[in-house]
């Protein structure tokens, strides 16, 4: 795949990953993009397709699963979610660099690919703040909630894996976590930058 070097965020709900991006897309405007992500679920209130997910049937989702289209693709909830190729390109043919916010899953089946980005994993503090985290947000159910801190718990577990993820940040300060993102990705934001004046 041509263009910048991707970035592979993970982490579990709560951790901070969204708030991370959505700093480094405000202090570096036009330099990330986002990898819009398939899913078979229903749009909720003021989601948009093409935006903020690619609204698609089951079958035609396996359909191109199949086909070899995904770099990774996760059930959760009874929905399908993945990252096809095409939403990465079109990123990076905007000489972007493209950020994927995947599960612990999807950090795998993408390590199975060519694409070679930087895996980053954002974690909580503890077990915990995250529930805290969670439960602050009120958007929530009881069950989706230990759904959730379930999920976080095997998630953890399995980043532990040597080798996995380039950066592993403790987000229990945000500035400082920000700092250490932004500094693994100094490289590649500067080749960006660089390769836009030329």
């Amino acid at each position: 795949m041509q263009g910048p070097r991707p970035v592979v965020l993970s982490g579990p709900s709560g951790a901070g990953k969204s708030t991370l991006i959505k700093k480094l897309f405000k202090d570096y405007e036009n330099i990330f993009g986002f990898s819009v992500s398939h899913t078979t679920r229903q749009p909720r209130p003021g989601e948009v397709n093409g935006k903020d997910y690619h609204f698609v049937t089951r079958e035609e989702m396996k359909k191109e699963i199949d086909a070899g289209e995904f770099l990774e693709h996760a059930e959760f909830s009874g929905n399908m979610y993945g990252t096809s190729k095409a939403a990465v390109q079109a990123v990076q043919a905007q000489n972007q660099i493209c950020v994927l916010d995947v599960d612990i899953q999807g950090v795998k089946n993408i390590k199975r690919t060519d694409l070679n980005p930087i895996y980053i994993s954002v974690q909580p503090p503890s077990m915990d703040v995250l529930e805290k985290r969670l439960r602050d947000r009120q958007t929530e159910t009881e069950e989706s909630l230990l759904k959730r801190l379930s999920a976080a718990r095997v998630d953890l577990e399995l980043s532990k894996e040597p080798g996995l993820f380039d950066l592993v940040i403790v987000n229990d300060d945000l500035e400082k976590a920000y700092s250490e993102l932004k500094e693994v990705l100094l490289k590649e934001i500067q080749k960006t930058q660089e390769s836009r004046k030329s």
